[in-house]
């Protein structure tokens, strides 16, 4: 019967598809719902992640949006929610000043306008995209959305480009409550404790090296098989993006990574090049201090040079679910200079923040690069210059391998410390427009053969061949090198037999160089102890396990479970001023702590794991665990529910599988919640492209499916499935075929 009144729709809605097929959106939202549905086919494969072929790229977008929605609905409304300035809605009053945050900067009013720009390509597919959703709600209706029950086209313009964490959240929340003023909810204490402890614990591994990903492309040069190859690593918040492969009849043909909710692949690759995002150390946010005038009590304006400017006021009108359930609302006054929203005081004077907000570029950018089938037509989709937060890693079936830093750039006078807020009354302190692409950062074909980017800076990222920093004005790059990027260094240098099994083996190795240049200290503080020191014999046994290990993590290693608590008790200290004086942390660590604070440190670790555990010589893989009970956004975990060992460690110690864990107020072990996520290599054959992947836990996002964990053993052994990109792949491992609705 689904069939026959699919049919019957398709059938009188058939003037719906122009000469390329696209759908009329003068027509009905039903009638345009039907004519996408009969034009896509979707295939699942026996890991549940959907191949989606339509015959526009609009078609693509409405099955890709579709899938999304049916893997996990929770995580896509979330995501907007957050982007929309919308949190509130769902979870009540305690949201208001992350939705203030986000709207100071999102005006609706204004991505209204912007969709009514944008080309007319870019309309289809946001237009699309929002009959993609608003259909799967349809043919749902026992999904109950917490807030977002409609979804319209201009939204997909508020969130553009897949990083976890985008340049807004930058403004500090607290600061922007005392400027706007506090709301009933944290006057009563009601404060969201949870989030504000996950926030600090962030903030400490932030302090330590800036989270994020892995990224490597080898030239053909440096292989078995003379194919580029490319490795796909991003460390975010587990079950943050789905994998999926979205085709069209207009040369659309792209697989990888989706940030929940999103119109393209994020990281990933089609059948000519691939590309990797990691974080960027780019400064491109600003905050500018501003000398208000006042004319009475009233203000009226701020200086600018010799001139009086009036601020930009605004009125923003939050809604949010009350205590007992029912809808209210607050509004505010926004207030901005001609730089951006004010979001703070500082003494007398008002504080705004400069960033990109150029939605349209952006999103522009973010798809067009999925079609780019050369490095000069990836390299064009780098002229919007609308990415802020990414370094990206290049490789294609050309053989060509190329690095390029966020390629949204201010240029700012170099007399100013950007790196604090500017006097905002000099308007030599404006930003002076954008870095050019062809003076950004960036690097093509090096001649040693490789190119990495670990969210550290780009200045060693090709061995010999590598960036030079004084080329470049400081605020082209605020971050330093990192045990990661040393790691990562020392397994691409200087070998030329790269195969994707041996990438993917190199993305695995279980190397930690912060203790190999740490440990070391460690021992020479015990050893140099008077032999009638008690801490001797105390220590004995820690130090003969520690004087032996390899410096490589694995799940039956004692030593490595001693390490990280050590480490943890003896580096975290000082983990914030490494970063203040722009040194290496372990280095710092081996200059600045005292043999007394080392060998502490070790007697500490000794006593929490023996307090956890009844004894400190516990093996990696029984504290460090990886456990999904459920699909809520913020996890819970249970020492009583089943989990499984992950041999490798947190990114902060230098290793290149990243798996960031600990323990809670309820648990012992330690379980992961950030980290490896969607992970994969990728070979460029001239003919053809080979691929293997893994997604953390597994494609779906219920419980009762048997994707929800499915690849939890791969994930945590490296052991990847192939990836099944062409038909032949799918033969014989095919699920389900369908289209839309059914």
């Amino acid at each position: 019967m689904k069939r026959l009144i699919l049919a019957a729709f398709a059938l009188t809605a058939s003037f719906a598809f122009a000469q390329k097929g696209a759908v009329d959106y003068r027509l009905s939202e039903q009638q345009r719902w039907a004519a996408h549905s009969h034009a896509i086919t979707i295939t699942r494969d026996t890991w549940g992640i959907a191949h989606v072929k339509g015959k526009t790229d609009a078609d693509a977008v409405f099955g890709m949006i579709y899938t999304q929605c049916e893997d996990d609905f929770n995580r896509v409304e979330t995501n907007y929610l957050v982007s929309l300035g919308r949190v509130s809605e769902a979870d009540g009053e305690s949201k208001l000043w992350q939705d203030l945050r986000q709207q100071l900067f999102i005006d609706p009013a204004v991505l209204k306008r912007d969709f009514n720009e944008s080309p007319d390509w870019l309309k289809a597919l946001m237009e699309a995209w929002a009959d993609g959703a608003n259909f799967y709600l349809a043919k749902h209706p026992n999904i109950k959305p917490r807030a977002l029950t409609h979804f319209e086209p201009w939204m997909a313009l508020s969130f553009t480009e897949g990083s976890i964490g985008g340049d807004i959240e930058r403004v500090n929340l607290k600061s922007l409550e005392d400027f706007y003023g506090a709301s009933s909810a944290t006057k009563q204490g009601r404060i969201d404790t949870h989030n504000a402890v996950v926030a600090q614990l962030a903030q400490v591994n932030r302090d330590v090296e800036p989270g994020g990903s892995n990224g490597a492309a080898i030239a053909p040069a440096n292989t078995a098989n003379h194919h580029a190859l490319l490795l796909i690593n991003p460390h975010t918040s587990f079950f943050f993006r789905s994998e999926l492969q979205m085709q069209s009849e207009e040369g659309l043909n792209a697989y990888g990574a989706v940030t929940w909710g999103q119109i393209f692949i994020y990281q990933g690759f089609n059948d000519r090049v691939g590309w990797m995002h990691t974080s960027s150390n780019v400064d491109a946010v600003d905050e500018f201090k501003n000398t208000i005038v006042k004319i009475g009590d009233n203000v009226i304006g701020y200086k600018y040079g010799a001139e009086t400017k009036p601020f930009t006021r605004r009125t923003i009108t939050l809604k949010y679910k009350a205590a007992d359930g029912s809808t209210k609302s607050r509004s505010f006054e926004g207030i901005s200079d001609h730089r951006g929203p004010i979001v703070r005081k500082e003494g007398d004077q008002w504080v705004s923040v400069g960033l990109m907000n150029i939605p349209i570029k952006a999103l522009e950018q973010s798809f067009l690069r999925t079609k780019a089938r050369s490095y000069g037509e990836y390299k064009k989709t780098m002229e919007l210059m609308a990415n802020s937060s990414n370094n990206t890693i290049f490789a294609s079936a050309d053989g060509d391998i190329a690095y390029w830093h966020g390629n949204y750039i201010p240029e700012r006078d170099t007399r100013f410390d950007y790196t604090k807020p500017v006097d905002g009354t000099n308007p030599a302190t404006d930003w002076q427009g954008l870095t050019g692409l062809e003076q950004i950062p960036q690097l093509r074909n090096p001649h040693s053969g490789w190119i990495e980017n670990v969210n550290n800076a780009p200045w060693s990222g090709s061995g010999e061949s590598s960036l030079k920093k004084k080329d470049y004005p400081p605020y082209v790059e605020q971050g330093t090198e990192t045990a990661r990027g040393i790691h990562m260094v020392k397994v691409l240098n200087d070998r030329k037999d790269f195969t994707l099994d041996s990438l993917l083996t190199t993305a695995f190795d279980p190397y930690l160089p912060y203790f190999a240049t740490t440990i070391p200290e460690l021992l020479k503080a015990y050893d140099a102890l008077p032999q009638d020191n008690p801490q001797r014999a105390k220590l004995a046994p820690q130090i003969e396990v520690l004087r032996k290990w390899d410096d490589k993590w694995a799940a039956d290693s004692v030593a490595t479970t001693l390490a990280v608590y050590w480490g943890e008790a003896s580096g975290m200290p000082v983990a914030l001023a490494s970063r203040r004086a722009g040194m290496l942390w372990e280095e710092y660590v081996v200059a600045n702590v005292s043999p007394a604070d080392l060998l502490a440190g070790l007697q500490k670790a000794t006593d929490k794991l023996t307090e956890d555990f009844g004894t400190w010589q516990k093996p990696w893989g029984e504290v460090n665990r990886y456990q999904r009970l459920d699909d809520s956004i913020v996890p819970h975990f249970d020492d009583a529910q089943p989990s499984i060992a992950i041999p490798f460690t947190a990114s902060t110690w230098g290793s290149l599988a990243a798996f960031a864990a600990r323990s809670y107020p309820n648990t012992k072990k330690r379980y992961g919640t950030s980290g490896n996520s969607f992970v994969a290599v990728v070979e460029f054959g001239p003919d053809r492209v080979h691929a293997r992947a893994v997604t953390c836990g597994g494609e779906s996002g219920h419980p009762d499916s048997k994707h929800f964990n499915d690849q939890q053993d791969r994930y945590a052994s490296g052991d990847f499935r192939e990836v099944m990109y062409y038909p032949d792949q799918l033969r014989g491992h095919v699920e389900r075929t369908y289209h839309p609705g059914e």
